[in-house]
């Protein structure tokens, strides 16, 4: 069988998404009987159903789900070779950086600041992005690299360097009681009535269940703590965006939180390699600050 081609798949995923041909089609901007044979063809060769039709519309088959899943995958990865590849073409270009907007804000700072003290190091443009977005970034080809929290963050593909280890704290309105105590644990935190805690998406992006509200950016989770809708439990650092109207408090028992810088394990970057090692050098400094 050939190989599938990047137009078909982004027909597919098109239909896929919109389930009504004229509508993808449009989204295409193709007539729709074309978009219907080229369906057809690519059913054909693959030798399996991907939709269901009928009078009621068009509902993707198991293969189709499979497909749908698979051709994002694919359309992703092409995209991101383009941008690397004109990325590399470009001998001036930075190395971009991406990290979650607040988070292990005094770890960058010092990791820029080593960077811009060594002779002959690419210069470095920080992408500040959303919960869970840094995945995303590197798989896709905005970014080089990534700071990264494990257990959290997908680390999936990426080579990745532990920079530094850090406790847990609740952020909490600062006029609710358990904003008084010196600390916390979990379980002091977990079922708090009038403050359910704030549900962060998994990694595949659905959430689990609960009574705290979702969230989706940290302006949104800043502006329910301050309106005393919601707690949450962070690394330390990521205390940083911390407003007024909000205290931290240790969580005790809560497991560590591990800072990485990541990459995608297809790096062959020669300036990738060497801010990498000059990370080096803030791990060792991180260790005897956490032996002191």
């Amino acid at each position: 069988m050939d190989d599938l081609e990047t137009r078909e798949l982004r027909y597919f995923v098109a239909v896929a998404e919109e389930l009504h041909f004229g509508r993808a089609a449009g989204r295409l901007g193709i007539a729709q009987p074309p978009l219907s044979r080229a369906i057809r063809r690519l059913e054909q060769r693959l030798g399996v159903q991907l939709f269901d039709r009928d009078r009621r519309g068009v509902a993707l088959t198991d293969a189709g789900r499979v497909l749908l899943r698979e051709a994002g995958v694919a359309l992703d990865a092409v995209a991101a070779a383009a941008r690397r590849t004109r990325r590399a073409g470009d001998p001036k270009r930075p190395l971009v950086l991406a990290t979650k907007a607040g988070a292990s804000h005094e770890l960058l700072r010092r990791l820029l600041d080593t960077l811009a003290s060594e002779p002959g190091t690419a210069p470095v443009e920080v992408l500040l992005c959303e919960v869970g977005e840094q995945a995303r970034l590197l798989r896709d080809g905005q970014a080089d690299v990534a700071l990264m929290h494990r257990p959290f963050d997908d680390l999936a593909g990426f080579d990745a360097e532990d920079l530094c280890a850090e406790g847990q704290v609740a952020i909490l309105p600062a006029g609710h009681p358990l904003a008084s105590r010196d600390q916390l644990t979990l379980a002091d935190v977990s079922n708090v009535p009038d403050l359910p805690i704030a549900r962060w998406p998994r990694l595949d992006g659905s959430y689990p269940d609960g009574p705290g509200p979702e969230v989706h950016t940290q302006s949104q989770l800043a502006q329910l703590v301050a309106l005393g809708k919601t707690l949450l439990v962070i690394p330390a650092s990521s205390r940083a965006w911390q407003w007024p109207e909000h205290v931290a408090v240790p969580v005790v028992d809560a497991p560590k939180v591990t800072t990485v810088i990541a990459w995608p394990q297809s790096s062959r970057s020669q300036e990738v390699a060497s801010l990498v090692r000059s990370v080096a050098g803030l791990r060792s400094l991180n260790r005897r600050k956490s032996h002191a």
